[in-house]
């Protein structure tokens, strides 16, 4: 029982000791985390364990925000947590930002966790048009933040169009001008191909460099209205206190230093700033509620301890931090130099690689194609040498037509004192053709003239019938008129003989001179066919045996077209008779004509050859 009693007890002790918590979301510029605080944290336990859990020792330049009533408030590091004015729920929300900001970034800004987180909050406030970036600072800026995030430019990698989904330029830079996004993405991306070999936080650190010398870097603005009424804005920076027109938050109407400042107050909403020279009014302004008075308070007072802190000596947590981020840097400027020399090696030997690759895929190549002519050269040796075979067995058969042609000529040369021989007889033969030829000219001449002296005498004989005839009438008619009673008229004893003589003369004539002549004429016809066929066969005889010795070379044009015309059969006198021309006198051609007893004699005379026909 007493045990019993002794554990209640117990756990009842421990349920009482059990701390009460809440749940705390905080929201970097690129995290989100959760926490589980005890109701009975400050804000500097919260602050210190978000700052832990960062890694973060410059933990002076941020602070946790909120936002209460449409106003931004700063978690207070002496309050509780739940004792701000936030919201109920769980869980609440604060947001891990920079509260003041370095007057040189790369000065004051050791930490590589520092730089990254005031790149990022600084790289929204241009984007969100909180800070004024003229367009060409904000391609500039946009190149190094593209290499920050990308790293070194690699056209095979970061081709037309990797920065499609990115937000890298104000929406008024853009509405600017009339250019579409990939000219945009051109520009960027010529500046970026320059930043090659910087690190990220190098990229980050140049970015806050050029951002920092903008004129609304850095400032937080309020509305508020001087002693008159009139609406003006403050603005607190690390270098003291500006009164701004409400329409140029650019240029400064009024600037206080801090250094120039003696006190800084507010009473209720009344705020006033003493300057440090006595001679000079005290300024005097109304803001819109009383916590925005307690705000522009907490920022005057960290700027002001920043600005005096920039000025003194640095205390020994900065000085233990500088020369570690120098250890630091330095290391990573090693490593970066090693890698670089690794990364430098690596694309010597990829180079080299591939120049090995290239020389092996050419020795290859090489030697597939010192095989292909090997083979080749093989074969070609093997065709040299059934050539050379071949060639060989030609000079033999060279040599025995060599000796063949030497017996050729041998036989050629006897053969040509016989054909020598041969051609002296044809030419005797061919005289004996002349003269033959010309004799039977002349005997076709004489023939003729007996032709014409027989006609001639035909004619006479003709004439002298048809006189014999004539005085025969006469006497006829004359003996038949005479009167019957004169007495019988005794006739010559010459008359009937005469008569008969006269007829018998007649048939003898026409039957026995003519036949003799038709049968001499065709005897002599006959012999003459024999004469010229018997000739023009000697004359093919003699063209045959001579045709082996003309030379070609030396036909003129006559002998071509004269060939070319015995080929086709065509003579003188079939071209005569296929073209006829009137009154046209050809060589030696003679014709005669003549009638005798329904005959035709017909004698044609032509050289080297006679024809005669009779029709």
């Amino acid at each position: 029982m007493a045990g019993a009693i002794a554990s209640r007890m117990s756990f009842s002790s421990l349920k009482r000791k059990q701390p009460k918590t809440f749940t705390v979301r905080i929201m970097t510029m690129d995290a989100e985390m959760e926490f589980s605080c005890e109701v009975k944290w400050k804000g500097k336990d919260l602050f210190d364990l978000v700052c832990r859990t960062l890694g973060l020792r410059e933990t002076w330049f941020f602070g946790l925000q909120y936002t209460i009533k449409d106003t931004v408030a700063w978690l207070k590091m002496d309050k509780k947590v739940l004792d701000h004015d936030v919201p109920t729920e769980e869980p609440v929300t604060f947001h891990f930002l920079a509260k003041f900001y370095p007057e040189n970034a790369e000065e004051e800004l050791v930490q590589e966790i520092t730089q990254h987180l005031f790149f990022l909050q600084v790289k929204k406030q241009i984007l969100d048009e909180k800070i004024y970036c003229p367009p060409e600072a904000s391609v500039l800026l946009a190149s190094y933040a593209v290499q920050a995030k990308y790293g070194d430019y690699d056209p095979t990698v970061h081709q037309r169009g990797f920065l499609a989904q990115e937000e890298l330029l104000p929406k008024r830079v853009i509405n600017l001008y009339q250019m579409t996004p990939e000219m945009w993405e051109e520009r960027i991306t010529a500046w970026y191909a320059e930043h090659r070999g910087r690190a990220r936080d190098e990229a980050e650190m140049e970015y806050l460099k050029i951002a920092q010398d903008l004129e609304m870097y850095g400032v937080n603005y309020f509305a508020i209205r001087n002693k008159k009424g009139t609406e003006l804005l403050l603005g607190v920076d690390a270098l003291g206190l500006h009164i701004y027109d409400p329409e140029n938050r650019l240029t400064p109407k009024i600037s206080f230093p801090w250094n120039e400042i003696r006190n800084i107050s507010y009473s209720d909403k009344e705020f006033t700033i003493k300057p440090l020279d006595k001679k000079i009014d005290v300024f005097k302004f109304n803001s819109s509620k009383l916590r925005v008075n307690k705000l522009i308070l907490q920022l005057c007072i960290g700027n002001h301890d920043l600005f005096m802190r920039r000025r003194k000596a640095d205390s020994l947590e900065v000085q233990q931090m500088k020369a570690q981020a120098r250890e630091e840097k330095a290391r990573k400027q090693m490593e970066r130099q090693r890698l670089a020399r690794e990364k430098q090696m690596r694309e010597e030997a990829e180079r080299t690689r591939d120049e090995l690759e290239r020389r092996l895929l050419q020795l290859k190549e090489e030697a597939t194609m010192a095989n292909e002519a090997l083979m080749r050269s093989e074969e070609t040796a093997d065709l040299l040498a059934e050539k050379a075979q071949i060639t060989e067995e030609e000079a033999k058969l060279l040599a025995q037509k060599a000796a063949e042609a030497e017996q050729e000529m041998q036989r050629i040369k006897a053969t040509a004192i016989r054909t020598e021989e041969e051609k002296r007889l044809m030419e005797q033969k061919v005289v004996e053709a002349e003269m033959l030829a010309l004799k039977m000219a002349e005997e076709s001449e004489r023939r003729a003239k007996e032709a014409d002296q027989l006609k001639q005498d035909l004619q006479e004989a003709r004439e002298s019938e048809r006189r014999a005839k004539q005085k025969l009438l006469e006497i006829t008619s004359k003996s038949s008129y005479m009167p019957m009673n004169s007495g019988m008229t005794v006739l010559p004893a010459d008359l009937p003989s005469f008569n008969l003589i006269s007829e018998s003369l007649s048939f003898d004539f026409k039957d026995t001179d003519m036949k003799r002549l038709s049968m001499e004429i065709e005897k002599e016809k006959v012999e003459y066919m024999e004469k010229s066929k018997h000739l023009q066969e000697q004359l093919n005889e003699l063209k045959t045996e001579i045709e082996a010795l003309k030379l070609k070379e030396r036909e003129t044009a006559l002998d071509i077209l004269h060939n070319e015309n015995a080929d086709r059969g065509n003579s003188k006198h079939n071209t005569i008779k296929k073209v006829p021309s009137p009154g046209q006198k050809t060589y030696l051609h003679l014709r005669l004509q003549s009638r005798l007893f329904q005959g035709t004699l017909c004698v044609v005379m032509g050289s080297p050859s006679v024809i005669l026909t009779c029709a």
